[in-house]
């Protein structure tokens, strides 16, 4: 396989990841974007296409696929490869003179790397149930939602805590009958959601079954009957379900880029908030992968440090050329209008 040569490698193909295509290019930088996944948008894409986002400036709500949608198109003029589906093994060489090696056979040469991989290589954390596979196996156990309306009329359970967990029960709420299963009453989740769970749950619009946690799977070939919950106690609840929504989060693994020699804090790339810089020169990292002293976990921040590690790239992409900082508003997209 002939390899791809290019300004800027980015690992991670997620939101963040696509705006940095747009950052390198308004700079005058190529990019190539490659992802494990098949498709971009990282979890946005895979897990939860249809959660509404809240606070992506200029939207006051819009779904995580209509998102990565506007991304998308706004990176169009700047026609990045993609190499989808692969995964990066290996990394050689040094800043302006990179080499990276995929899983499948793919090279790119890049003049500086990118790392916006969010989670890394992730999947959901399972409860540790009896016969969870075979309810897998039929769709009866989903750790995300492609399609609210194929909930539409069934007894979904939701477990979990955290801002997934009550996002879910209050998008459900109005086409499913649900329960939501925690084993304390306060929840990991932002404020407002977490009170607005409160107040459908005192209109009876969701059944709050705290304090429980999961217990057991009942039914047969595969078709969900119902979840078992247990307090700390051992008193135990048959709650009837058609399906089964955990949120216990996701497991991360960087993989291959653990090796690189990169400054961890756990699991995550410890850069400096002025460039984004790792400890290795030429390597920068941004989104949820990275680690800084004030760093928020938000789509909003990693857009900013897109912004960030694009100017500081340039450097390395154009040694020669000194960087006029330009707005949009006066230079235009390329090839637009």
């Amino acid at each position: 396989m002939s390899a791809i040569e290019t300004d800027i490698a980015i690992i991670g193909a997620g939101p963040v990841g696509l705006f940095a295509v747009f950052e390198c290019g308004m700079l005058k930088m190529r990019a190539v974007l490659i992802d494990a996944l098949a498709e971009v948008g990282g979890q946005c894409t895979a897990l939860y296409p249809e959660k509404p986002i809240y606070d992506i400036p200029a939207y006051p709500a819009i779904a995580a696929g209509a998102l990565v949608e506007r991304l998308e198109e706004q990176i169009r003029p700047f026609a990045a490869p993609r190499l989808l589906g692969q995964r990066v093994e290996s990394l050689s060489g040094t800043a302006g003179d990179f080499t990276l090696h995929t899983d499948t056979g793919g090279i790119v040469r890049a003049k500086a790397v990118l790392i916006a991989a969010g989670a890394g290589a992730f999947g959901p954390n399972r409860p540790p149930l009896d016969g969870l596979a075979a309810f897998e196996a039929t769709g009866a156990v989903q750790y995300y939602v492609r399609r609210r309306e194929d909930l539409r009329g069934k007894r979904v359970v939701i477990a979990g805590g955290g801002d997934s967990a009550v996002d879910w029960a209050l998008a459900l709420k109005d086409i499913a009958r649900v329960s939501v299963v925690h084993r304390r009453p306060k929840f990991r989740a932002a404020p407002e959601m977490a009170a607005q769970l409160d107040e459908a749950a005192a209109r009876g619009e969701i059944e709050m079954v705290i304090p429980y946690q999961l217990h057991a799977l009942h039914g047969t070939d595969g078709r969900l009957d119902a979840v078992e919950v247990a307090t700390l106690k051992g008193e135990t609840r048959r709650l009837p379900a058609d399906m089964l929504l955990p949120f216990f989060g996701l497991a991360m693994d960087l993989g291959p880029i653990a090796a690189w020699g990169l400054d961890l804090e756990r699991n995550h790339l410890r850069v400096d908030p002025a460039t984004c810089a790792t400890n290795l020169r030429g390597v920068f990292a941004i989104g949820d992968v990275c680690s800084y002293p004030g760093k928020l976990k938000l789509i909003l921040q990693g857009f900013a440090e897109a912004a960030v590690a694009a100017h500081a790239m340039h450097a390395i992409v154009h040694p020669d050329t000194a960087l006029h900082f330009e707005y949009s508003t006066t230079k235009g997209v390329p090839g637009a209008g």
